[in-house]
């Protein structure tokens, strides 16, 4: 089935910077947004901003453009999801800034932390009172790939990252709600630079085909520039099922 919504981006947009595949603009983001129509803003994870940044950065953005945003390190990996609520407070109302432009909430989890069923009802729970936005997690424990996990998951309409490479081979693959897929795709062999190929590209078109349901593809391998060139050629494979054509409903 074709899904209503498929996005293709690369996490971050400073890839625009400089290269003549991007149209003009008076910012990188609005060269980025010339040629894609989603991004992954990952300086989240570090630092927080503004509402007002992201107020500009959707307000420099054409209709369609949506921005998934990581959620801060501060949450994920220093306090590991455990009594975060302010900090989630905090975070949920800088982004909402980005209004109908806001998509996916990113939670990527740190390699050490292990499924705890107590624990992720009590921070998705908190998450899904505090915002409608679509929320993905990019577990990477091998503890989070079990049924009861997925279950826990698709209870809070939370999706899986299907993240290549992979820690065990459940984690290339869509899991949790399936309301959502979202490949996040860092580069392999070389993590963060290695291209990928033309095979697995199409490979990857083929399966965004099969989802019946919103999809986004974020490419992670722009420490060499790798990521543009894989997004544009992914673009061209899935015209049709990706022709930016927001739906909302």
């Amino acid at each position: 089935m074709t899904p209503r919504q498929v996005l293709i981006g690369c996490a971050g947009w400073s890839v625009a910077s400089g290269r003549p595949e991007f149209g003009e603009g008076t910012s990188v983001l609005e060269r980025y947004a010339t040629r894609f129509h989603a991004v992954e803003i990952n300086s989240s994870f570090s630092r927080p901003h503004r509402s007002t940044t992201y107020a500009r950065w959707a307000a420099s953005t054409p209709p369609g453009f949506r921005f998934s945003v990581k959620v801060p390190k501060a949450i994920t990996h220093t306090a590991k999801l455990r009594d975060v609520q302010f900090p989630l407070i905090e975070f949920v109302e800088q982004v909402s800034h980005l209004r109908e432009k806001l998509g996916p909430l990113l939670v990527q989890l740190p390699p050490s932390l292990k499924y705890d069923a107590a624990l992720a009802t009590d921070f998705f729970g908190t998450l899904r009172q505090l915002t409608p936005a679509p929320v993905v997690c990019e577990p990477r424990h091998t503890t989070w790939f079990t049924p009861d996990a997925d279950a826990l998951l698709t209870a809070h309409h939370v999706a899986q990252v299907a993240a290549d490479p992979t820690i065990v081979p459940q984690a290339a693959h869509p899991g949790g709600w399936p309301g959502l897929t979202y490949y996040r795709w860092h580069g392999s062999p070389r993590r963060y630079y290695s291209a990928y190929t033309p095979e697995a590209l199409r490979d990857l078109a083929q399966d965004i085909q099969t989802r019946d349901g919103n999809v986004w593809v974020i490419f992670d391998n722009t420490a060499g520039g790798e990521a543009v060139g894989n997004g544009l050629d992914l673009i061209a494979l899935t015209a049709g099922a990706s022709g930016h054509v927001i739906n909302d409903g």
